[in-house]
């Protein structure tokens, strides 16, 4: 017995010595609220990257739609209303209480898969927001491709005390605070009939199957019809789309799909907001590895159309470089969208594995507006690299920050917009959330001394 206690002991005071490590001691304070930081061991970040999942385009390929045409705007502004381009209305509002509504036929894309997804056309949508257009009237008649949002990285993962996670707020926060980027990780468990978003492994973080996030994604968009979101899709499996398409159809999210008329498609080739959202063509979805855009022209090939920098960076200069794909042309990059990836990373030792978390001890400084490390120098940064700023800033995190909403500061200030929203939504278990990460490491180091006091 004694030996056997003894053995628990040290068992004991190792998971207690390993999670105090990986969860640290370290109190600071976010816009008022107490918050645990994660310290840890930090070494180069390596990851390895597939070189042969990377499709290459020689010529364009015309793509089948099924588009309804755009029909005739009425806006009403101020109280005057006239058969007006959506763009002028909507600049000639002058101040917040100013209401424009737009009506129209709200048309949608029909997959060309072999699916059971209604064809059916929406209901004409019910103005619920004053600011049109991803929330800046002056997008509307810009293309997609010359606007830069915030982005949630790993969109979906939000627990309380969780390593893995990326977000503190759920996504319909995430939406109503302004992101208009959503990005995550799918996998398919030999043990699932539905995929699950995953964090590197549903071991680690299941944020539950794919439809019931992309549903209440859904559910949002055809609450506001006049904005444009944007998907991507991780392939964590590799897996060919037809694995997954069955359930992206279930959600019904498809009838407000964009379709592009070629693959790749170039900065020109995207149409304006105001386009999109008057088609009824608002979620645009890509995927990582492996789509299919001739089967699924819908489920755009991200890596021909859009290229990243470095992703789980360590570096807090942000280098603007292209890592994927690899070995892209400069002369082809300047032709695509392109992702920041700012989510600062920091390496943390638990038991002799190495756990890649968001740096939040760091995170103020990373998604500041301004300053060494911070978001705002590194859009700046990209935009005299590239010539023009990055079309996604992808954060973990986006509630904080120097103040709420200093990402989307950060944002507005390269698109040449003003940002005057409030923000952002608050954790419902902030407190709760401290008290569960200070709490494992104590319980664990009480136990390890109270098995060695009996023996």
């Amino acid at each position: 017995m004694p030996s056997l206690t003894r053995r628990l002991g040290y068992v004991l005071g190792v998971l207690s010595l390993g999670a105090s490590l990986a969860h640290g001691q370290s109190i600071s304070t976010v816009n008022g609220e107490e918050i645990t930081m994660l310290t840890g061991t930090k070494t180069q970040h390596t990851t390895s990257i597939p070189t042969n999942l990377y499709q290459t385009y020689t010529t364009r390929i015309t793509l089948g739609t099924t588009t309804g045409s755009e029909s005739t705007i009425i806006a009403s502004v101020s109280g005057n209303v006239s058969d007006v381009a959506l763009t002028s209305a909507l600049a000639s509002e002058t101040s917040s209480a100013t209401l424009s509504y737009l009506t129209g036929t709200n048309s949608h894309s029909t997959s060309t898969s072999n699916s059971t997804a209604s064809s059916t056309e929406s209901p004409k949508p019910v103005p619920t927001n004053t600011r049109p257009c991803n929330n800046y009237p002056e997008f509307c008649d810009r293309k997609y491709s010359n606007i830069t949002e915030v982005g949630c990285h790993n969109s979906p993962f939000v627990r309380s005390g969780s390593f893995a996670a990326n977000q503190a707020l759920s996504v319909v926060d995430q939406l109503n605070d302004g992101v208009r980027f959503l990005q995550a990780q799918i996998q398919f468990s030999p043990n699932d009939t539905v995929p699950h978003f995953c964090h590197t492994s549903c071991d680690l973080f299941d944020a539950g199957p794919i439809t019931e996030w992309l549903t209440t994604v859904k559910d949002w968009v055809v609450a506001h019809p006049y904005d444009v979101v944007t998907i991507l899709l991780g392939n964590g499996n590799y897996s060919t789309p037809d694995f997954y398409v069955p359930h992206i159809e279930k959600t019904g999210i498809l009838r407000y799909v964009y379709t592009p008329p070629v693959v790749p498609m170039a900065l020109d080739d995207w149409p304006t907001l105001s386009h999109m959202i008057l088609t009824g063509q608002r979620v645009v979805m890509f995927m990582d590895y492996m789509a299919n855009q001739t089967a699924y022209p819908w489920l755009l090939d991200q890596f021909s159309q859009m290229w990243e920098s470095p992703f789980d960076p360590v570096d807090q200069n942000f280098p603007c470089v292209v890592q994927r794909p690899p070995d892209l042309p400069p002369d082809q990059a300047k032709n695509r969208l392109y992702l920041l990836n700012h989510n600062l990373n920091v390496e943390t030792s638990l038991l002799g594995n190495t756990i890649n978390v968001p740096d939040t001890a760091r995170i103020n400084i990373t998604n500041s507006a301004e300053g060494f490390g911070s978001l705002g120098l590194s859009a700046n940064n990209c935009r005299s690299d590239w010539g023009r700023p990055p079309n996604i800033l992808n954060v973990d995190y986006y509630n904080m920050g120097e103040y709420p909403g200093s990402v989307f500061e950060a944002a507005a200030r390269v698109n040449n917009v003003t940002y005057n929203r409030k923000c952002c939504g608050e954790e419902a278990s902030a407190a709760g959330r401290i008290e569960a990460m200070l709490k494992l490491p104590l319980t664990l180091g009480l136990m390890w001394a109270a098995f060695w006091t009996l023996v």
